[in-house]
């Protein structure tokens, strides 16, 4: 009954969303040819439009990468927005220009160039859609950095490599920098006795238990008497996972895991596990399916052989879209509030509580979905790699007899 309200809700959220967002949007980006007669009509006593709000960029700017983490913006008393954040190192490798280092706020969020290079922002983005560039097949995108000329144009003569310490990535090396900490602190008090002897305190008293979860309902039912040899692989997928989902939960920090490089990387990993751990008695049962007649055999050898590359990325893409659904769902119950008041105030202010309270709820919700999320990844993990290494017991067994 529980997931069937959750599905309902996320339905109607993403409805009403859609159905709120999408028309102001295109009803508020007019045509720069034609000249706005009645610029104060939204209210902006300086003679220009006041600029709308766009959920887009606040979904997209939280879900994507960047070269920073942005906290929140500071409005003056002259409507001008000034982004509070922790600007991160650019490290570019030009073959024409040389290596290149430096901190993201010369970029100025965006608005300006520096050393022959510029981060793309949406006036930027409009000024190459306007000089005939073809952003799709160029690959231009919002936030990424591309070389321009003395006059700010997109230089395509200038080949660079872009190794910055982006959010996602200095995020990733914060939290694996925390599962060492916390492992090796807990390794110490194990070797002090503490826990041993003595009842576990503290952070063993935490995660001792989830250890034995993962080591009792994870990896020995699915790995038998190989459980050990897996066992700290199992560990550190699940703890890393965790980690970084818990991290992603924490307003104004990155969603590591709704990166599909993150995941990808993670699942080619257990994709060599899995390899690594087969064995002929696998390969043979995906290319000489015993007990199958010969025309059976053409059409389902194919099928068992993309089942090997199919299980690697079911655990990319499962990961990937579930944290990155939850984060949008909040964002758009927060955006809702905004799109209400930009219609009415009142409006606004009444659909304040609702949508606070169902961010709050589906906030919950997140956190199970971060610890879910690393248990399964970490259970799949293990069922691939026992189903690579099942088989063929009996006959090591015999061979040893």
């Amino acid at each position: 009954m529980t997931s069937r309200l959750l599905k309902l809700f996320t339905v109607a959220a993403f409805s009403v969303f859609s159905t709120l967002y999408f028309t102001p949007v295109m009803a508020q980006h007019p045509d720069p040819t034609q000249k706005q007669e009645h610029p104060k009509e939204n209210g902006d006593d300086h003679g220009g439009k006041k600029k709308s709000f766009n959920a887009q960029e606040i979904i997209f700017g939280h879900v994507l990468d960047g070269h920073e983490f942005h906290f929140f913006d500071i409005t003056d008393k002259e409507g001008n927005k000034k982004p509070v954040g922790i600007p991160l190192p650019v490290i570019l490798y030009s073959p024409e220009r040389g290596l290149d280092v430096f901190m993201s706020s010369k970029f100025e969020h965006g608005h300006k160039a520096y050393k022959g290079y510029r981060i793309i922002e949406e006036h930027f983005l409009a000024e190459l859609k306007a000089d005939g560039h073809d952003l799709k097949k160029e690959g231009l995108s919002l936030g990424k950095l591309v070389a321009v000329d003395d006059n700010g144009k997109l230089d395509k003569s200038v080949k660079f490599y872009d190794l910055s310490l982006t959010r996602n990535v200095v995020q990733m090396i914060l939290g694996l920098a925390l599962l060492v900490w916390i492992m090796i602190s807990i390794a110490k008090r194990y070797n002090r006795g503490e826990g041993v002897k003595t009842a576990p305190t503290g952070m063993q008293n935490l995660l001792e238990p989830i250890i034995t979860f993962v080591r009792d309902e994870v990896a020995k039912p699915n790995l038998g008497h190989k459980y050990e040899k897996y066992l700290p692989y199992l560990l550190t997928l699940f703890f890393f996972i965790l980690i970084n989902n818990v991290i992603g939960l924490i307003p104004g920090t990155a969603n590591v895991t709704g990166n599909i490089a993150f995941t990808f990387v993670l699942g080619i990993i257990s994709f060599i596990v899995i390899l690594a751990s087969s064995n002929k008695h696998y390969w043979g049962h995906i290319f000489n399916p015993p007990g199958m007649p010969g025309w059976v055999k053409l059409i389902l050898v194919p099928v068992e052989f993309l089942s090997v590359f199919v299980k690697p990325t079911a655990l990319i893409l499962r990961l990937f879209a579930n944290m990155v659904a939850g984060h949008i769902i909040i964002i758009c119950l927060i955006s809702l509030i905004f799109i209400f008041s930009a219609m009415s105030k009142t409006v606004g202010i009444a659909a304040s509580p609702l949508a606070v309270g169902f961010t709050v709820f589906i906030y919950f919700i997140e956190i199970l979905v971060a610890f879910l999320q690393a248990y399964i990844f970490t259970m799949l993990t293990a069922v691939f790699v026992g189903e690579a290494g099942a088989g063929g017991h009996h006959e090591e067994s015999h061979a040893a007899h």
